[in-house]
């Protein structure tokens, strides 16, 4: 599979799949749920904001790299995610990053219907907007240096329930993996770049006391999502994620090899939980 362009910033908002107030809110395209693909939520509501801090490790030296949040808004028929994620200053002079997500999904499916992302860092710029028919198996996408200039459209086939980055972080929240055997695996798919990658998130079992930099010991649920090899992991790269054990099932902790040095994502704050926030222990 062809490589994606990423830095320590975009990998953490791309590679966690589990995973307001007046903001602008780009309308979403209405379609059809498609009652084959019933889900249903009971991990997250309208106002929750999860914020994380991202360390870079380069020659055994941790940085602070900059912070990534993510926010659910309810929207009628619709969640509309949305994270964003900018470098610190004290890291530009290593790597400039800013990254922009958007999704609009079904209620009812879970299922993506639009999203959105605005790429920058360093000299690398794209805008991409994706139209998703559940029902007809296809995407429409529009990709451009930026936003608002000329853009090029292409169409793609893709199987049944595809989600976008964003739509598949929260859609494997409403998974109850706390009644599954360790080495469970859950397969899903993630449409990006232009193509669909078939993936897989291997249960790992209970790590209860975990220890998160700076935030106390949690309760988790450990997982090991497949990763796609590329530009940024290796064939061997294994990357972990601890997720709160509780009803929230939030991703606590993001620990994994890149193709230079390691990246980590710790949760920093969070707000408009659902339920009260049972993982924390100290």
């Amino acid at each position: 599979m062809k490589g994606i362009k990423s830095s320590a910033l975009s990998l953490c908002l791309a590679a966690c799949p589990f995973l307001a107030s007046n903001l602008p809110q780009t309308p979403a395209i209405s379609q059809p749920a498609v009652d084959s693909t019933r889900a249903v939520n009971g991990a997250f509501q309208h106002g929750e904001k999860l914020t994380y801090k991202i360390y870079y490790n380069w020659n055994f030296v941790w940085l602070a790299a900059g912070e990534v949040t993510f926010k659910v808004f309810d929207e009628d028929k619709q969640y509309h995610y949305q994270a964003y994620g900018a470098t610190y200053d004290s890291y530009e002079w290593f790597f400039k990053a800013e990254d922009k997500y958007d999704s609009w999904v079904d209620k009812t499916t879970l299922l993506p219907v639009h999203s959105e992302r605005s790429i920058h860092e360093g000299k690398y710029q794209i805008f991409e907007r994706i139209t998703f028919d559940q029902a007809a198996l296809a995407t429409t996408v529009w990709r451009a240096t930026k936003r608002g200039e000329s853009e090029t459209k292409t169409e793609h086939s893709v199987k049944e329930k595809v989600h976008d980055i964003l739509s598949s972080l929260y859609f494997m929240r409403t998974i109850d993996f706390a009644g599954k055997n360790k080495g469970a695996e859950e397969p899903f798919r993630i449409f990006m770049d232009q193509e669909e990658f078939p993936l897989k998130m291997r249960y790992m079992g209970k790590e209860g006391r975990k220890k998160v930099r700076g935030m106390g010991r949690y309760n988790t649920l450990k997982f090991e999502p497949q990763v796609i090899v590329g530009n940024v992991f290796k064939e061997e790269a294994k990357m972990t994620v601890w997720v709160s054990d509780d009803e929230n099932r939030i991703p606590i902790l993001l620990e994994t090899p890149v193709s230079v040095g390691s990246v980590k994502m710790i949760l920093k704050e969070y707000e408009g939980l659902k339920y009260e926030f049972k993982a924390k222990v100290d």
